[in-house]
């Protein structure tokens, strides 16, 4: 009779924690998640106990709490006395006692014929099963995560769902369950679960999450050493924080363990010689087999000083922008350039593109209903924009600008993206002033010396761009695009200041009655040639 051990052990039951710690409905969260403690005494009233190793625990169909031993199949029920205390009896002899029974798993065995009964076989040498190594629950309970990084590939996508998380041993475990089944399979612990992320946190960091990375409030992010991050968040600032606690504490015990040589090998050391000194330095070790390594007195430091001074050589053989730019590598763009260098580059007064924007409307014709009110897709406008930085030849009556929001949408687009606006950020607060003056004529005096004391490039632009306006609302019976609409639509674009004031609600006003006192004035301030 060939004898075998038990193919059970305490780490066959995954995740393994009490029936309590799994919520009814997924949207209710427990008041607290569990973190086990050492002892099993005194737990709070009508709270389970941790199940002690080599036990395994379950619910019976009238709700009594059943504890059987992996290796005897010896049961015990739990129960309360009258002061709510939890103590252990044996159904089969009615034994009570405080605590479950220390389990001895050395000598037990199952024999292969498939009998019921175990039994001990004194005339074989004892022995234990195989060695494994022991791991404790640290944490478990309902988190909501999603993955937003994956070994370094960002994830377009944020799928926060609820997922049962387990913290054990240093491996932080993300179960794959459904909605449906964390509310009813995971009410089982002995069943096994499907992880959907595994972590290990060995060389992770954990940090709150900043706004960017999440609206959501109290988020972690959770960064594994194979370039992975995770985002951890949950309704409770309390529980979060235990997690938090949890989490880092695990960081910082994996952070005292040695890693393994194949670890060391497979990450990217930046501080490893043969990962900087190329092929160099194996074929040295070829030629010359007998020659000690080489050891840095220094250790660590002298390598990090190493990895600078290469990084700050490769740095310093990088071409400068200017050589880029003679070569032809690099254009200058038309987007984002200042007005009076993209007119100095282009030698005209004008940016051609802005002179093709108002030919092509124009031509479109200017009766299109919501004309520079209406945005055109922005995909589109994007592959214009494009288009116009990156090849000389533009031809605005090509199909795919065929939509004439898009060619307003692109012109918008360029005058919102100058580094200093059409109106310069040097006569803001000029123009702020003339405004606010009380008397028209001297207002309309004030704006109009005002407009003539532009640079040359701002000046010659705003002479365009408003006669071509003025046309626009001529057709305000069909495009209904009125003085004050046009005035809605550019003044923030054409004129705002350098800097945010704090009554910005009453300066877009001003800004706005500047830009609609030029179109109504236009004829003065801007004479026909």
């Amino acid at each position: 009779m060939q004898t075998e051990f038990a193919p059970y052990s305490p780490m066959d039951q995954r995740p393994p924690t009490p029936e309590a710690d799994y919520p009814d409905e997924l949207t209710c969260y427990p008041e607290e998640d569990r973190s086990p403690g050492s002892s099993y005494t005194n737990p709070s009233p009508g709270s389970p106990l941790t199940t002690p190793p080599g036990w395994s625990c379950h619910i019976t169909p009238d709700g009594h709490w059943l504890y059987t031993n992996l290796y005897t199949q010896e049961q015990w029920m739990r129960s309360e006395d009258e002061q709510g205390k939890p103590y252990f009896y044996n159904p089969s002899d009615s034994t009570t006692q405080w605590e479950l029974p220390q389990v001895s798993v050395t000598g037990w065995h199952h024999q292969s014929s498939g009998s019921m009964s175990d039994q001990y076989n004194d005339s074989l040498p004892l022995a234990s099963p195989p060695q494994e190594k022991s791991k404790t629950l640290d944490k478990a309970g309902v988190l909501h995560r999603t993955k937003t990084v994956d070994k370094g590939k960002r994830l377009r996508k944020k799928n926060w769902s609820p997922s049962w998380t387990v913290l054990e041993g240093g491996i932080l475990t993300f179960f794959k369950d459904s909605k449906a089944s964390i509310a009813g399979s995971l009410r089982q612990p002995s069943t096994s679960h499907i992880p959907e992320y595994t972590v290990d946190l060995r060389g992770a960091t954990l940090n709150w999450a900043t706004k960017n990375k999440s609206s959501k409030k109290n988020v972690l992010e959770l960064q594994s050493r194979d370039g992975s991050e995770y985002l951890i968040q949950h309704d409770s600032e309390a529980i979060i924080g235990t997690w938090y606690k949890a989490i880092s504490q695990g960081i910082q015990e994996q952070s005292t363990e040695a890693y393994p040589e194949t670890d060391s090998e497979n990450s990217a050391d930046f501080g490893s010689s043969e990962r900087l000194g190329g092929g160099r330095e194996k074929e040295e070790e070829k030629k010359h087999p007998s020659k000690p390594p080489t050891v840095s007195p220094l250790g660590p430091e002298n390598d990090s000083n190493k990895v600078r001074h290469k990084l700050r050589k490769f740095l310093l053989r990088r071409p400068t922008l200017q050589s880029l730019r003679d070569k032809g590598y690099i254009k200058d763009q038309v987007f984002g350039c200042a007005l009076s260098t993209l007119c100095e580059r282009e030698n005209s007064l004008i940016p051609r593109f802005v002179q093709q924007c108002i030919r092509t409307v124009e031509s479109r014709g200017l009766d299109i209903d919501g004309l520079y009110r209406i945005s055109g897709n922005l995909a589109t406008i994007q592959k214009l924009r494009y288009k116009v930085d990156h090849d000389e030849r533009l031809d605005l009556d090509d199909g795919r600008w065929e939509d004439v929001h898009v060619i307003t949408g692109a012109l918008k687009l360029f005058f919102r993206e100058l580094p200093e606006p059409l109106f310069p950020f040097s006569h803001f607060r000029q123009f702020i002033a003339a405004i606010k003056l009380q008397d028209q004529t001297q207002r309309s005096c004030c704006i109009r010396d005002l407009v003539h004391s532009l640079p040359a490039p701002n000046h010659n632009t705003m002479c365009l761009l408003f006669q071509h306006l003025c046309r626009v609302i001529e057709h305000k019976e069909k495009n209904r695009m009125s003085v004050q609409s046009v005035a809605i639509v550019f003044g923030p674009t054409l004129l705002r200041p350098e800097s945010e004031e704090g009554n910005m609600p009453m300066t877009m006003v001003f800004q706005n009655q500047v830009v609609e006192l030029i179109l109504q004035q236009c004829k003065d301030i801007f004479p026909p040639c």
